[in-house]
């Protein structure tokens, strides 16, 4: 396969991955927002600043009031992490892309496109934001529905994956680091009732409240959230997971074409910190170092697997 394809194919599902974070992330923000009326400002910036887009919001808003933040992060088209531009430009790499993707995918990708566009032709308010966070992830969903029932088990099909997976655990990693550094308003709060709440935050925004409580029975602790979205392979959000999708992806990549890459080696070495450490000794070594090593590692993978398949070319 041409790198150029290799990389359209990736982009073009991470993109589309980072429009439901995105979507789930604003979701969780006004959850809380509404619950929380006296520091609602403080959960906006919040969810602003998981999405790594804090510098470029302040150059043109002042505060983080809640119709500010949801357009910048749905429509505004200068944010190039909004879910007006990350869908644009997954559309953009499927018309690149278009002869290696059955028909039902790239329909399913240019109605979303479509789709959204109308939705977010003018700002959203907020009795209509339900409803326009659902429609987004739906679109996302069928997408990668699409993909799931349709595409060859190839090199297409995994490199479409890698960028769905690196996005995703990308999206977790961020969630998880910014609740000790953010979203939290000071260490006299950790176990208190607004941590808990906070906590349950992050559950919400990565849909996973409902299985956590189910496996836990109601349990929420920050070490057992923690956890469930760093340790646990059944969770499809975490880290462990999205890791051990990306060392399946990688490995088919290397029986198709004959020989392994040194993306191959990163992705084995990140994934090892998952299967041999538990819960307790990262909240030792510190939840913040920790995710911020992953963050850089997770960059790092992504920039060896641009060279080793040459996007580029």
């Amino acid at each position: 396969m041409l790198g150029k394809t290799a990389g359209g194919l990736f982009w073009m599902f991470r993109y589309l991955e980072r429009s439901e974070n995105i979507a789930r992330l604003v979701n969780a923000g006004f959850r809380i927002a509404l619950t929380r009326f006296d520091a609602a400002d403080d959960e906006w910036a919040s969810v602003v600043e998981t999405t790594g887009v804090k510098t470029l919001y302040l150059e043109q808003h002042q505060q983080f009031d809640a119709a500010s933040v949801i357009d910048f992060l749905l429509r505004d088209k200068t944010n190039p992490s909004s879910v007006i531009s990350v869908v644009e430009a997954a559309r953009n790499n499927a018309r690149l892309v278009r002869a290696s993707l059955t028909r039902e995918v790239w329909e399913a990708t240019n109605n979303c496109w479509m789709t959204l566009k109308s939705a977010l032709a003018r700002p959203v308010k907020e009795r209509e934001l339900p409803e326009v966070l659902d429609t987004i992830r739906k679109h996302s969903a069928q997408v990668r529905g699409a993909l799931h029932g349709t595409m060859l088990r190839n090199d297409i099909f995994n490199f479409a994956r890698l960028g769905t997976f690196l996005e995703r655990a990308d999206s977790t990693a961020r969630i998880l680091d910014v609740k000790y550094y953010v979203l939290l308003p000071s260490a006299n709060y950790v176990g208190s009732s607004l941590d808990n709440v906070q906590w349950e935050t992050i559950l919400r925004s990565v849909s996973a409240m409902r299985s956590y409580r189910w496996l836990h029975k109601g349990d929420i602790s920050p070490m057992g959230i923690a956890d469930y979205l760093i340790m646990d392979h059944r969770m499809p959000r975490s880290l462990a997971f999205c890791y051990a999708k990306i060392q399946d992806n990688l490995r088919y990549l290397s029986d198709d074409y004959g020989f392994k890459t040194p993306c191959h080696d990163i992705a084995e070495s990140v994934y090892a910190r998952f299967s041999g450490q538990r819960i307790d000794a990262v909240f030792d070594i510190g939840l913040h170092e920790f995710i911020e090593e992953f963050l850089h590692d997770n960059a790092a993978l992504y920039d060896q697997i641009e060279r080793d398949y040459r996007f580029y070319e």
